[in-house]
């Protein structure tokens, strides 16, 4: 997402919690989610969340795709099957730290403060006494460890163009119930 800004092309590895790779990973689409699995597993944290993003771009359909880009409208669009698989993935190599579902927490946590809420999952820093919103452009000052990250820290979603997308993201159908949290079963 060049328009949004993209964290590092690579990041240094993290520990991560020490899983099996899961082999069922479902998709309504055919996404392949092996190399998300894979990322986490090994503690390629910014990898793993560029794909995540990449992602969901592909998920939200052919406009997304040729825009480089998921507009709030097509949050819609994502099959809950597939945020499911990407929810699982990052909880279980988070050992539950990181993933949409830790974030919709610190939202509500929050009370739909998109400031606090940020100020919760570390997406902000300070400037001397101006606080702002970390940078993606240039050297991302995100973090990328899950032993140094704040909870729901990661993945990472644009507010470059408002906080609509992560409000619909947290306000998915996929959340409604606890079905997401099943692991398939072979």
């Amino acid at each position: 997402m060049a328009d949004a800004g993209a964290p590092p092309a690579s990041g240094s590895t993290t520990d991560v919690a020490d899983e099996a790779i899961p082999t069922v990973l479902p998709s309504d689409v055919g996404m392949d989610y092996i190399p998300l699995a894979t990322m986490l597993a090994t503690g390629q944290l910014a990898e793993a969340d560029q794909f995540t993003r990449d992602a969901l771009i592909t998920l939200a359909g052919s406009k997304a795709k040729g825009r480089d880009f998921v507009y709030f409208t097509e949050v819609k669009n994502i099959p809950s099957t597939d945020l499911a698989t990407i929810e699982r993935l990052w909880l279980k190599f988070s050992k539950g730290k990181f993933g949409y579902s830790v974030q919709k927490r610190k939202w509500r946590l929050a009370k739909g403060d998109f400031e606090v809420f940020c100020r919760k999952i570390g997406w902000t820093t300070t400037d001397g006494e101006v606080e702002r919103k970390k940078r993606w452009f240039g050297a991302s000052e995100f973090t990328y460890d899950v032993k140094k990250a704040p909870e729901g820290h990661l993945p990472l979603t644009s507010a470059l163009r408002g906080t609509s997308l992560i409000k619909q993201l947290l306000e998915h159908p996929v959340w409604d119930n606890d079905d997401w949290k099943k692991e398939p079963e072979a």
